[in-house]
Order: structure tokens, then C-alpha cells, then sequence
């Protein structure tokens, strides 16, 4: 079950190796994130291939504005969280990974948000099996990067994906056991 055993390595990976990893290899994993199901077919995503030195620059620093505000204002469980883990507001993995995949969904498609994700759910799997690393990073604010790349209105950026060789050391997180988040016939 090649899938099971993709999904098991899978981890998210914020450091990468500087080699750029061929073209054709993010090509490849968007062909697979291209045939998820879609409600109505209606296939409501768009895929941007960012590997421009300055444009990745411009994207970390305008992520990372708005991540100093999303942190100004967190506070709790989730900002504990984040103090733990040593999360900070810098995303240098915006700039330092060979490519940027950012996933965006059409608004007016019919189950565009499910669609959409299960495709970056699709793309996850295959950048797995290509040999390349990424993390899901949703902005807090999309619209200053939808409006430098300027994104049609009714498309909405759904996630970063900064692709490459993996470097990170940090171990994947642990997995619930599956009788834990599975039952029949009741929740």
C-alpha cells in the first residue's frame, strides 16, 4: 500500500538544501494534484510556481508583516503553543526553499475550499514520493500577496508551499492510534 507508506514518512519540513530540485519534479506533483475530485469537476484550483529570488524575498517579507501582527494579538491555548514549539513571526523558509508552490481556489466553483485542499492533500503525497520536503503555510492575511501577484478577484490564496530537498532534523510529529479517531455506526 505505497500511498499508507508515503503518508507515514510524510513530515512537515521548514529547512531545505540548497540544491533546486528539477522542474520537471514540480511539474510531476502538480500533474498528480490536478486529478483530485472536484465538486462539479469543476477543478477550482490554480497552481503558481514561484521560483524568483526577489519575488520569494517579497513574499517572506510581506508573510512576515503580517505574521508580526497575527502574533501581536494571539494570545492563549494557541499562543502557547506557539511559545513551545518556538514558533516566532520570521519565515525564512519563504526565501530559502528553491521553489514556492502557492495554491489558490476559485470562490465562485461550487465545494471550491474541500476541493481545493483535497488537491494540496494530493500534492503533498507526490512532492513525498519525488523526494522533496514542504510545509502547508497558510498566510494570516492573503491579500497583500494576492494583490503583488495580481490574483483575479474570485481566486483566494489558500497555502505556501516552499519546495526542495528536506534538511529539517526536527522529527514528524506523533499520530493518534486509529481507534482513536475512527468508529461505526456512532461518533
Amino acid at each position: 500500500m505505497r500511498v499508507l507508506e508515503l503518508a507515514r514518512r510524510r513530515k512537515t519540513v521548514r529547512q531545505f538544501l540548497p540544491d533546486k530540485p528539477p522542474k520537471e519534479d514540480i511539474l510531476k506533483a502538480i500533474e498528480a494534484a490536478k486529478e483530485a475530485p472536484s465538486g462539479m469537476n469543476a477543478q477550482p484550483w490554480k497552481f503558481v510556481v514561484i521560483d524568483d529570488d526577489w519575488l520569494k524575498g517579497r513574499i517572506g517579507e510581506l508573510c512576515e508583516a503580517e505574521e508580526e501582527k497575527f502574533y501581536a494579538k494571539t494570545k492563549g491555548d494557541l499562543m502557547t503553543w506557539l511559545n513551545a514549539k518556538g514558533f516566532k513571526p520570521e519565515k525564512s523558509f519563504l526565501s530559502e526553499a528553491p521553489y514556492l508552490i502557492l495554491v489558490f481556489g476559485h470562490t465562485k466553483a461550487p465545494y471550491w475550499l474541500q476541493s481545493t485542499w483535497i488537491a494540496v492533500g494530493y500534492l503533498l503525497l507526490a512532492l513525498e514520493e519525488l523526494g522533496l520536503g514542504t510545509v502547508t503555510y497558510t498566510p494570516p492575511n492573503p491579500k497583500p500577496i494576492e494583490e503583488l501577484l495580481k490574483v483575479s478577484p474570485e481566486y483566494k490564496l489558500q497555502t505556501i508551499l516552499p519546495v526542495g530537498y528536506p534538511a529539517d532534523p526536527k522529527p514528524k510529529y506523533g499520530r493518534r492510534k486509529l481507534e482513536e479517531v475512527v468508529s461505526f455506526n456512532e461518533f
